[in-house]
Formats: C-alpha cells, sequence, structure tokens
C-alpha cells in the first residue's frame, strides 16, 4: 500500500534492521479487546450486474456462478484499516499518512455521499473493490466522530465496523464484487516496522483465525462480498523472517492454509480464499541475502483448501520496489534494480517469474494471479516511472490479468496516488478528469476487450504436504473423525483422486483429470492397513502391498515417521477394476512423460499414475537399511 512517502519510511526500516541487536519495537497501542458487536443484519438485495455470486476458479480463471469468466478489475478503497503514522497525536492529521486522518473508515465518507462515490468508481471501469479492514477495527466500539461521516450523516452514531458494513452493503447493492482484506493487525499505517509485519505480529494466530471467521460469517448473507483476502504483504520484522512451509509460528504457508480452511468449513463455503505471497525477507544490504520471493515457493509448495476451486494467488507490484529492492532511498537502499528500471523485456520476465507462472495450466500451483496492488502519482514527472506504468499495465492488458489499483480515494492536495481526489466540498479530481498523464494506460487496461463467457472445465491437480502435520483437505473424510490416530494423514479434496507418491518426504498428488467424480455418494471409506485386499497377483514381490477393497480407489495415506501406516480408500461410483500395472520410484523417478501435475516433490524420488489410470495400491518396505516410505503404486486403466 504505497505512496511517495513509503520510500522514507522502507529507509527508516532499514536502518532498525541493520540496527536490530539494540532496537525493540514499539507499535501503536491496541485497546484490550472489548466484546464484539453482535452482527448487523444486511441486505441481501442487489442491483442488476453482468455477474452471478458465489464466485470461484477454473484453471487460471476466475468464474461466476454461472460459470463465465468474471475478471477482477479492482481499486483498494483504504482507510479501515487505519492511517496513524505511529508518532504525534492521534487527533492531528500530520499524524496520518499523507495528512489523511481516515478515523479508521473508508476514506470520502466525510466528503461524498456514498451514493455518488459508487457512481465515480463505476465510471473508473471497475467492478471489484478490495477493502482493507484491520483486527483492531473489529474490536473497537467507539462511534467515529460526526465529522468524519459528513457527508454521510445516516451514518453518525456508528463504530468503524459499522460503517464498514454499511460501505460493504451500498457497494454490493450497486453490483460491485468486494473483496474483504485483513490489511493490518493495529490501525497503524503499514508497511514498514510497525507492528503489521506478520498476521501475528500484535496478536496470536488463533485471534487472527477467530477474527477471520467471525467476519466471513457477518458477511456471509451480502451476496457482494466474494472473497476473503487473507494478509497484506507479509514481510520481516527487526528480527526475524516469515518463511512459506517450515512449520514454525512464521510459517505463512500454514497460517494462510489453516485459516483458508477455517473460513470455508466455519463461516462461508462460498467465497474465495485470496493467499499473497511473501513481500519481503532479508536485510537490504549489499552482500547479504535480501529479496521479494513473492509467488515462487508456490512452484513446490503451493496450497490445497477442502475446495478446490477456492484458492487465488496474489502479488503486489510498484515501480520503486524491485525483485531485490525494498524501495528505500538512502539509508537501506542497495545497489538492485528496482522495476522501473528493468526494461520492458526484463520487467515481463520479472512478473511472470514472481507471479505469472502459477497460471500455467496442470500444475499443482495452477490458480489465478490478482495483482491486487500497483500504482502510480498524478503529478509524477519522472519518465522513468511512467515507462514503467505503461509497461506494466500492458502485461496486464496482454495477459489478461486480474488486477487492483493502489488507492481508489484520497484527499485533494494530499495523496495523488488516488484514482479520485475529493476537496473538502467534494469536488472531483483525478484519473477521470482531462490531464491525468495516467488515463491512456488505465483506459487501456480497463478498455481492452479480455476473455468472457463459458470458461471450459479444467482438470485439477493439488498437492498434499504433511511435512509438520496432518493434509486431511476431504471434508467427508474429516467428518470420520481420526481415521488412524497418531499417525500423519493426508486425504485428496472431496472429488479427487490420489495420484502420486513421493518415495521420502510423505508428499502425495491428487487429482480428477480423467474422471471427475470417481467416488460413490454413500460417503463410505476403507482404512488399510494389510494385505487382505491384495489380488490380481503379486504386483511388489516382497514388499508390503496395501490395496484398495474391490471396486474402490486411493484417496489419501498416513505415514508415522517415514513409514507407510495405512491406505485410505474410497467406493468407485463406476465399476473399477481394469487392467493394472506396477510404477516403482523407490530408484528413481517414474512418471508421465508430460510431467502433469507439476513438482510435487522436490528432491524426492515420485510415482505416479496415468491421466487414464486411477491408483489402487501402496507398497512398501520394512527391510533393514530399506527407505519405508511408498516404494511402487498400482495403478489401474479407468473406465
Amino acid at each position: 500500500m504505497p505512496t511517495a512517502p513509503r520510500s522514507l519510511r522502507l529507509a527508516a526500516t532499514a536502518a532498525g534492521l541493520l540496527l536490530a541487536s539494540s532496537m525493540t519495537v514499539t507499535a501503536h497501542a491496541v485497546p484490550v479487546p472489548a466484546p464484539v458487536p453482535a452482527p448487523v443484519a444486511h441486505a441481501a438485495t442487489q442491483a442488476a450486474a453482468d455477474w452471478s455470486a458465489p464466485l470461484s476458479t477454473q484453471g487460471r480463471y476466475i468464474v461466476d456462478s454461472r460459470g463465465n469468466r468474471f475478471r477482477l478489475k479492482a481499486a483498494n478503497w483504504d482507510g479501515a484499516q487505519g492511517s496513524y503514522n505511529g508518532s504525534g497525536s492521534v487527533d492531528d492529521p500530520a499524524s496520518h499518512h499523507a495528512g489523511q486522518n481516515a478515523h479508521d473508515i473508508p476514506l470520502g465518507l466525510d466528503r461524498v455521499p456514498i451514493a455518488r462515490l459508487l457512481a465515480d468508481f463505476r465510471e473508473l471501469g471497475i467492478n471489484t473493490i478490495r477493502l482493507p479492514f484491520s483486527n483492531e477495527l473489529v474490536h473497537r466500539t467507539t462511534p467515529v466522530p460526526d465529522a468524519a461521516v459528513t457527508a454521510n450523516p445516516q451514518l453518525r452514531g456508528r463504530t468503524p465496523l459499522q460503517v464498514y458494513d454499511a460501505v460493504v452493503d451500498a457497494l454490493s447493492q450497486a453490483g460491485f464484487a468486494v473483496i474483504l482484506n485483513n490489511h493490518t493487525n493495529t490501525s497503524r499505517w503499514c508497511c514498514g516496522i510497525d507492528g503489521n509485519e506478520r498476521w501475528n505480529s500484535s496478536q496470536s494466530t488463533q485471534q487472527w483465525t477467530d477474527d477471520w471467521v467471525f467476519m466471513a460469517r457477518r458477511y456471509a448473507s451480502v451476496p457482494g462480498v466474494v472473497g476473503a483476502d487473507l494478509y497484506n504483504e507479509v514481510r520481516r520484522d527487526v528480527l526475524d523472517d516469515p518463511n512459506w512451509g517450515l512449520g514454525d509460528a512464521h510459517d505463512w504457508y500454514a497460517a494462510a492454509r489453516t485459516a483458508g480452511d477455517r473460513i470455508l468449513t466455519e463461516a462461508n463455503p462460498a467465497l474465495l480464499i485470496v493467499i499473497e505471497g511473501i513481500n519481503w525477507t532479508g536485510v537490504p544490504v549489499d552482500g547479504l541475502p535480501h529479496g521479494r520471493p513473492q509467488l515462487t515457493p508456490a512452484r513446490t509448495l503451493s496450497h490445497t483448501l477442502v475446495d478446490s476451486h477456492k484458492l487465488v494467488y496474489s502479488a503486489h507490484f510498484y515501480g520503486y520496489t524491485g525483485p531485490r529492492h525494498s524501495g528505500a532511498t538512502g539509508i537501506g537502499e542497495t545497489h538492485d534494480a528496482r522495476y522501473q528500471d528493468l526494461s520492458r523485456d526484463e520487467l515481463n520476465a520479472a512478473l511472470t517469474d514472481e507471479a505469472f507462472f502459477v497460471e500455467e495450466s496442470g500444475r499443482h500451483y495452477t490458480a489465478p494471479v490478482w495483482i491486487s496492488e500497483f500504482g502510480a502519482g498524478a503529478g509524477e514527472t519522472d519518465p522513468v516511472t511512467r515507462a514503467w506504468f505503461g509497461n506494466i499495465t500492458d502485461y496486464f492488458t496482454d495477459h489478461d490479468a486480474d488486477f487492483a489499483y493502489w488507492p481508489l480515494v484520497g484527499f485533494d492536495g494530499h495523496d495523488d496516488w488516488a484514482l479520485l481526489r475529493y476537496d473538502e466540498g467534494g469536488r472531483r479530481a483525478g484519473l477521470l478528469d482531462s490531464g491525468d498523464w495516467r488515463a491512456p494506460a488505465w483506459r487501456h487496461l480497463t478498455d481492452t476487450p479480455g476473455r468472457t463467457g463459458p470458461v471450459p472445465t479444467a482438470a485439477v491437480w493439488k498437492m498434499l504436504n504433511t511435512d509438520h502435520g496432518d493434509a486431511v483437505e476431504s471434508l467427508r473424510v474429516r467428518n470420520t473423525g481420526d481415521w488412524d490416530a497418531g499417525a500423519y494423514k493426508a486425504a485428496c479434496p472431496d472429488g479427487l483422486r490420489l495420484t502420486g507418491l513421493s518415495h521420502t518426504g510423505g508428499r502425495g498428488l491428487c487429482t480428477d483429470a480423467g474422471a471427475a467424480g470417481l467416488r460413490a455418494a454413500d460417503g463410505a471409506q476403507s482404512v488399510v492397513r494389510d494385505e487382505r485386499f491384495v489380488s490380481g497377483g503379486d504386483w511388489a514381490s516382497g514388499y508390503t502391498k496395501l490395496q484398495c477393497p474391490s471396486g474402490a480407489f486411493l484417496i489419501g495415506y498416513s505415514l508415522r515417521g517415514e513409514r507407510v501406516s495405512a491406505a485410505l480408500c474410497a467406493p468407485g461410483r463406476p465399476a473399477l477394476g481394469g487392467s493394472g500395472r506396477t510404477v516403482w520410484f523407490d530408484r528413481s523417478d517414474n512418471r508421465p512423460p508430460d510431467g502433469a501435475g507439476g513438482e510435487f516433490a522436490e528432491g524426492a524420488y515420485k510415482g505416479q499414475c496415468a491421466v487414464n489410470e486411477y491408483a489402487d495400491g501402496i507398497a512398501f518396505t520394512t527391510r533393514l537399511g530399506s527407505r519405508p516410505g511408498p516404494a511402487a503404486l498400482l495403478c489401474r486403466t479407468l473406465p
């Protein structure tokens, strides 16, 4: 969420990192949580629109309830995440970002009636609003001052959360899609060393996920609310980096999966789950490791949720940052290139490598990519920055990308990055007026036709990861309880079957390619711990074989340490039992030549059935000196 002053914040951040041994972090004080106000009644009506909720995913595309492509043409309406800079009087506008005291509600409600704001939004050509909020807002019970809603007196006497409610309802009724964005823990402006670096910087992970469940439930009846953007710009604090998959308290991969599954199972199964990549790790000093991982870790460790059609990945790009540049100037500035320093071809390569590779079809990481923040100032005169803005919007246009500009609304004379700026009398300036240099690139981005209409069904590939615990992503399996107590368990999401395993590391690969809806409707399952169901000959001589009962197929497995503990099988809807073959992978990879599904167990030997096959059994050995992990799969031809 940058604007011009952010370079100064990042410089201060870098200086803080260099002095880590002697510094402590003081965040804006968060009040002791009070009882959360009860959810208010929300309007259920929605103005006519060219889309129909809820949204889901089909391969790299977001689709509406009719299966038609819905492109997120979005902007960020900020304010409710907080604007206080962290020093000086909280009541002094000069102590707030760009001199704009948002009073923890979306900006502009003091200057413009909400109906006119939404009409201006529509004129920009956007269909979606990313609506930030802070966890502090969720628990506040003090009403906003009357001056904060001067142009909308019907909102007087409401708490920040109740004002947020009214904004959500108004957006939905006007036909906008709304994606809730947990931007900050505290109501302090992001994104330096400010107590908002991680989802659990100023609170516990449990509180964070509890707040998400609360927010998702609160708006479950509002048809325009289509997504939960879990956390903004996860990054390093003074001493520690976030990580992707280490299994500790700073593991963003695990926290995001937990929150996404809780939202879908406890609050609102209709929501898209938006997971942003890691925004920054390392110390920004030449010669020391540092950079922006963005989505690159998803190549070998992607998310699998209980609903395989709800995951959207997200990344942010600004001209003054770079693949290895924090955006700082002065102290903390390294000699790495900024994005705006890259040639057009170099920028395109960076965007592909750091984010848009996720849209490649037929991989465990395949998902829509939403660039949920980018932007530039209307007063920008640097030709390098202007060229970058044209180049990146061209890339988004050429790739038919989902996007969200930062920010949407600002005060005239304060924040010239905003698409729309309003003075104290409500007079508008910005992109809709003549002379804004950003307008041609913006119109090229918003007006160039992209893919529309029905999106064909795409095969789903998903990874199972038991690196640090269970990976049971089937709701039907979860409902049966603990099917192998004490073991690490993995089960494919409902609708998918197990098709690949790694010899070490506990990874699995699931798909519905070649046979969607293979499982019978009765919900039965079999936990196989011995060879009682082995039939059709000895398909792995000398090895222990866990084979599914006749007519069933593999949907999961469990491990005790490295050793295979059990196979989990489900009965097939059609008759199963085609010809079989043994796929060995204890000494090398044994996968289809096309590599369908992608690298799901980097550094380990892997075995995988073909697209026209299903897995019917797992073989392993406990011989002294041998690894006891999966060594072979029995693959049978699909009917």
